[in-house]
């Protein structure tokens, strides 16, 4: 059984805040025996003010990989697998960029490939979906906007991707905003993806996501655990916390694909 925890935390532009904050996480994962732990995209630095004008003198911080903030996640996460989101400066481009770690080092990195309206003016766009091994299983990443597009996690399936970490910034709609969060089409469509894409490749995803609030943008929360059947097994709603489920990752996929495979069940030439 792989125990697993998918956050939901909100996260500022004070990075030793996101620090702080990112430690307490770890450790209560740790008391609860969390073996993956997957945090929410812009842990560290927060996201943007907004999609439509994003503010140009209030981005999130850019770190180096190298960074020794970086450095110290991966000290805290000592045996647990942690997935954590933030802004990568590479030379003259940002990233909005997801890493996977342990005590050990970096397992496995993302960048965001696609991207919405505002992101384009602030992030380059990544270009790969690639799934990596670690200790609890061979994991595959997406950062938010990546989910809408089922090629994204196909693709990490085909490469063996048994568990997919979906670390998002996922607000409320921006355009036609409804006055309680549960009923808003964001809210709708976060968890349709959610569920779709586990279903549709039969893995087992971890959907994480901010919450609270950054200039115009409020996010949904609603982190959740899904098997792979489509079926929710643990979540937070709309408050921050952790949704913790404890799942037998291989049991359950091969109980999924037992009679209907759909990655092998595929026909290629005809799409």
């Amino acid at each position: 059984m792989l125990k697993i925890g998918a956050v939901a935390a909100g996260f500022t532009r004070d990075l030793e805040f996101d620090l702080s904050r990112v430690e307490a996480l770890i450790r209560h994962g740790r008391r609860e025996e969390i073996q993956l732990l997957v945090l929410p995209d812009a842990a560290l630095g927060g996201y943007l003010t907004d999609l439509n004008e994003p503010d140009l003198d209030d981005l999130p911080p850019a770190l180096d990989p190298d960074d020794p903030l970086i450095a110290k996640v991966i000290a805290m996460a000592g045996e647990m697998v942690v997935c954590f989101g933030f802004c990568e400066a590479a030379g003259p481009y940002r990233y909005n960029t997801a890493l996977c770690v342990t005590g050990d080092g970096v397992l496995g990195k993302h960048r965001k490939v696609h991207q919405p309206r505002g992101e384009q003016a602030i992030y380059a766009a990544g270009n790969e979906f690639a799934a990596f091994d670690t200790p609890v299983g061979r994991i595959g990443m997406m950062i938010d906007y990546d989910k809408t597009f089922p090629e994204a996690a196909r693709a990490l399936s085909l490469d063996g991707a048994d568990l997919i970490a979906c670390l998002c910034a996922w607000p409320t709609s921006i355009t036609n905003r409804a006055p309680r969060m549960n009923e808003d089409r964001q809210s709708r469509l976060f968890d349709l993806y959610d569920r779709s894409r586990a279903a549709e490749n039969q893995v087992v995803l971890v959907s994480s996501n901010l919450t609270g609030s950054i200039g115009s943008m409020r996010f949904l929360g609603q982190s959740k655990v899904v098997g792979p059947g489509g079926d929710i097994v643990a979540r937070t709603w709309s408050k921050a916390g952790i949704a913790t489920a404890e799942v037998d990752v291989h049991a359950e996929i091969d109980n999924a694909r037992r009679v209907l495979h759909h990655l092998d069940e595929r026909r290629p030439e005809a799409y």
